[in-house]
């Protein structure tokens, strides 16, 4: 195991997105500095026993952003192309995430390059416990708490938080969250991020002044997020004009039965075939007639070879950056509206806080306790996000540059009371 400090590595695209705002905020070349790097970086070494008696090395990283506001929060992705750069990006965009819907946590990150297909439900084990092992001394309820990502689920958690109480020798249910409800999860927690970005939602169109039933939507991603999402929507009664999963996508103008489309999706395994809308590419629901666009699956799915393509007013990012730099900027010349991921989809991270304070408490709330608790802090941060968007749209900011600058200030505000700036 190595651990790298601030000082010993640079995160360019961290240090890229704070030049976009540092005019806008008159940052200080210290302030930006401070921001860019990361606070500590856990490279992890670890090699398993295969099922097939072989030993195999794999390589994982744990990043924590900065941690003045609390301890820091974020999951562990389990992918083949998880590499530093990326983990360091994902662990500032948390440090926002966080301080942009005020909960006490910091920014962190963590994923081993790894395809888990490929493995037994054995090696997972193995390898999960064998990163917990590599990384156990700096994280903990009152340090660091991961959760799930990428290609990781509740039964990983489950194994990890086991992992890090056997050898501390004491229960810790706070030391991860996105666990099973038997083993201390919080209720709710499945839908949160389609629920969070449903309040998200439903208070731009009201602070719009829009009619849900005349309000076109369309869906990118029929994965747990999009299709919870859906759902809701539909069950709300805006007009779901369009979905796409992997292998294709299902437009209707005058609106689709979502309820049918989940049905044939879970019978199927795919939208496609399904004969009560036009099927369409997947990629084209992105550039079908819409009111708000959701982008609920990959990242970089809009660039600035098709940004031209897109027929919409509002983009809600579900996903995490599905918006590439170049094409952010043509969509803010166009004044088409861009709610972004630290915002949109925070109902996750949220819901991850209510289950830590859950556990640190050894109190467990309702269902309706834990959407009602998320309701207030969505609202919240949307009308705080919106107003500053709205007081410094003069001076040239878009959504995204009011939500980045709230976060921000909160998190320089945090480093100059402990007097690190």
């Amino acid at each position: 195991m190595d651990v790298l400090k601030q000082e010993e590595y640079y995160c360019e695209f961290c240090n890229n997105e704070l030049s976009k705002v540092q005019a806008l905020m008159n940052l200080s070349d210290e302030e930006k500095k401070l921001l860019s790097k990361p606070k500590k970086i856990i490279k992890a070494e670890m090699e398993i026993k295969m099922d097939n008696g072989e030993y195999k090395k794999f390589i994982g990283y744990r990043v924590q952003h900065n941690d003045s506001r609390g301890p820091t929060k974020g999951g562990i992705r389990f992918h083949p192309d998880v590499n530093l750069e990326e983990v360091s990006i994902l662990a500032y965009l948390m440090s926002l995430k966080t301080a942009l819907v005020n909960i006490p946590y910091g920014g962190a990150k963590g994923g081993i390059i790894v395809n888990p297909k490929k493995l037994s439900k054995k090696e997972l084990e193995r390898l999960s416990r064998a990163y917990i092992r590599e990384i156990h001394k700096h994280i903990g309820p009152l340090k660091d708490i991961p959760a799930p990502d990428v290609y990781t689920n509740s039964q990983i958690m489950a194994w990890m938080m086991d992992e890090f109480e056997k050898i501390n020798g004491y229960h810790a249910p706070g030391v991860i969250t996105g666990k099973p409800i038997e083993l201390g999860g919080s209720k709710g927690r499945d839908i949160a991020t389609s629920y969070g970005a449903f309040i998200i939602i439903n208070e731009y169109a009201k602070t719009e002044g829009l009619n849900k039933a005349l309000t076109n939507i369309s869906i990118q991603g029929f994965g747990n997020a999009g299709l919870n999402l859906a759902k809701l929507l539909y069950d709300e009664g805006y007009n779901v004009v369009a979905v796409s999963d992997s292998k294709a996508g299902l437009y209707k103008e005058s609106g689709l039965d979502i309820y049918d489309v989940i049905n044939y999706k879970q019978k199927n395994k795919s939208l496609k075939g399904y004969k009560n809308a036009k099927e369409i590419k997947s990629d084209e629901v992105l550039f079908v007639p819409s009111d708000i666009l959701i982008p609920s699956a990959l990242g970089g799915v809009i660039t600035h070879e098709n940004v031209n393509k897109l027929k919409t007013k509002c983009i809600v990012e579900v996903a995490n950056a599905p918006i590439t730099p170049e094409a952010n900027t043509e969509l803010k010349k166009k004044n088409i509206l861009v709610v972004p991921a630290i915002l949109a989809n925070s109902g996750g991270v949220v819901v991850s806080y209510f289950e830590w304070v859950q556990n640190i408490n050894g109190y467990y709330w309702s269902s309706k306790e834990v959407f009602e608790k998320l309701e207030y802090i969505m609202k919240n941060a949307f009308h705080e996000t919106y107003k500053k968007y709205k007081q410094n749209k003069d001076k040239g900011y878009s959504l995204r540059n009011a939500a980045y600058a709230l976060a921000i200030e909160r998190i320089l505000k945090a480093e100059k009371l402990r007097g690190n700036i």
